[in-house]
């Protein structure tokens, strides 16, 4: 069962970042379930009506086949202001807890698929530094600002 969300996530932090990287009318209509940032916006929009640590089948839902462009910079900053929303929970980590459904979905706009992740920020940012560094470079910066 999902558990409410720990106290201290900024969903309009993340609502913003999801705008900020929305293509808007370049898309035409939206179709959320077929968009990375769509899917994305609906998955906080459920937290903000139901606040629930888990996204049910949120990991499996990801339309990573969808090979829009989108800002790259609006998308680095996106990850690292999710990965200051990351609770480092290690072991306890879920893939389909909110917070990681939304950074999944920034993956894919940016580096066209998910990127492993074991619970743990600076791990995080050490893999990805190996297959993307100039990225994970400015990703870091930003989330260490």
């Amino acid at each position: 069962m999902a558990e409410a969300q720990k106290k201290g996530f900024q969903a309009e932090l993340v609502e913003n970042d999801l705008n900020a990287c929305c293509l808007g009318q370049s898309c035409g209509e939206c179709r959320e379930k077929d968009c990375v940032i769509g899917y994305a916006k609906q998955c906080i929009r459920n937290f903000k009506q139901h606040p629930q640590r888990e996204v049910p089948e949120g990991a499996e839902q990801i339309p990573n086949t969808d090979f829009k462009i989108f800002d790259e910079e609006e998308l680095e900053t996106a990850i690292a202001h999710i990965l200051k929303e990351c609770k480092d929970c290690k072991e306890d980590h879920i893939d389909n807890c909110i917070i990681n459904v939304i950074r999944n979905c920034y993956e894919v706009g940016l580096f066209g698929d998910i990127q492993p992740y074991e619970g743990s920020t600076l791990q995080y940012l050490i893999h990805i530094k190996s297959d993307f560094p100039d990225r994970s470079l400015r990703i870091a910066d930003l989330y260490m600002a």
